[in-house]
């Protein structure tokens, strides 16, 4: 996010409304690193059997945890982008995209047929899928975080600040939560664990998603944001050159 648009503080917001604003950053970032972190526990405890099924199990553990790996390529691409984007077009609208993409990548994991079935396409599929995840959590968690900053009142933009940030520790306790009540519900060494009952953490991500995605189109786009748009002051070229070139 371009400096320019992120130094000043808003001191006219009202309470209730700087409570939504910090709740629709929490819940948002909570279900997108929920969606991140629950690819990375199947990672571990199926992906190599369901969709590497053909290599040794060392190899098929270390290509599975392969796939984990390229959302972290793909996450500063996906930050300098909604960067980009976000000081263009707005913070609202960004993070209603970066949860739409995460949110249908997370799904889509969840409905992606097994190598058994599909063959070498399966693991490239959920390749795909990966690096969408970390490119739209890339743009989520600095976009999440300047939301609430900019919206928050002098002396209290660290504090509001923070809620995004609690948002990814509570991602992965739910996450754990999760899986563990799929774990005991099913049975980690159930054929129908490994068959279908895996694909219940991704799937229940639709869910939470519209949650979200309800609580975040329900905040208006930050005072300082409207301020900017309103003296024509935006950012129009390259956000990230200008952060660069007046803030190096």
């Amino acid at each position: 996010m371009s400096n320019k648009l992120g130094v000043k503080s808003n001191q006219s917001v009202k309470p209730q409304t700087m409570r939504r604003v910090a709740f629709a950053s929490f819940v948002g970032t909570a279900i997108e690193y929920y969606d991140f972190y629950i690819y990375g526990t199947a990672v571990a405890l199926v992906f190599p059997r369901v969709f590497f099924p053909e290599m040794t199990p060392l190899l098929a553990t270390l290509a599975s945890f392969a796939t984990f790996a390229v959302a972290f390529i793909s996450r500063p691409i996906g930050a300098a982008i909604f960067g980009h984007f976000g000081d263009r077009l707005g913070r609202k609208k960004t993070l209603v995209a970066t949860l739409l993409i995460m949110g249908l990548s997370t799904v889509a994991v969840g409905l992606v047929p097994d190598a058994a079935t599909i063959g070498i396409a399966a693991p490239i599929i959920l390749l795909t899928l990966r690096v969408l995840q970390g490119f739209a959590v890339g743009g989520e968690w600095a976009v999440s975080a300047l939301l609430s900053a900019e919206y928050a009142p002098a002396g209290k933009r660290g504090m509001y600040g923070m809620f995004t940030q609690l948002g990814v520790g509570t991602g992965l306790v739910l996450t754990n939560l999760v899986f563990l009540t799929v774990n005991v519900t099913i049975g980690e060494q159930n054929e129908g664990f490994m068959n279908w009952g895996w694909r219940l953490p991704f799937l229940f991500s639709a869910v939470l998603v519209i949650v979200a995605l309800y609580v975040r189109l329900n905040i208006e786009e930050t005072p300082v944001f409207r301020e900017e748009k309103q003296k024509r002051t935006l950012a129009t070229k390259a956000p990230l050159g200008e952060l660069f070139r007046t803030s190096p």
